[in-house]
C-alpha cells in the first residue's frame, strides 16, 4: 500500500509540476492565450500522463485506474493550494479546468491499450 501511495502521489506531483511550469513559461512570454497555447498544453499533458501511465508497467486499464484517479485528485488539491488563493474558487467553475482533470485521469488508461501483450503459449 505504501508503494502505491508513493507512486500515486509522486507522479501526481510530477504531472502537476510539469504543467504548472509550462503554464508559467507561457504566461511569462505572453503566449498563454490562443489556440497554440492550448495545443502545446494538451500535447504536454498527453506526454507526461502517458509517461506516468507507462511507468507503472501495468497492462490492464483497471489496474491503472486507481493511479490515474489519484493523479487527478492530486491536481485538484494542488490547484486549491496554489491557484485558488490567487484566482479564487471560481477556478473550479471553469469547464476547461474539469476537462484537464478528466484528461489526467483518462489518458493514462489509454496507455494500457498501447502496451504490447505477452504472447500466450499453447499447452
Amino acid at each position: 500500500m505504501l508503494r502505491f501511495g508513493m507512486r500515486a502521489l509522486g507522479w501526481g506531483i510530477a504531472i502537476y509540476a510539469v504543467m504548472y511550469l509550462l503554464w508559467s513559461g507561457l504566461v511569462i512570454y505572453g503566449l498563454a492565450a490562443g489556440i497554440l497555447s492550448l495545443v502545446v498544453r494538451l500535447l504536454a499533458l498527453a506526454l507526461i500522463t502517458t509517461i506516468a501511465g507507462r511507468a507503472q508497467r501495468l497492462t490492464n486499464w483497471k489496474d491503472l485506474l486507481p493511479f490515474s484517479l489519484c493523479w487527478a485528485i492530486v491536481a485538484v488539491l494542488l490547484d486549491a493550494l496554489f491557484l485558488a488563493p490567487f484566482s479564487g474558487w471560481s477556478l473550479y467553475a471553469t469547464w476547461s479546468v474539469w476537462v484537464g482533470y478528466a484528461l489526467v485521469a483518462i489518458i493514462p488508461l489509454l496507455t494500457s491499450f498501447w502496451r504490447p501483450r505477452a504472447a500466450t503459449r499453447p499447452n
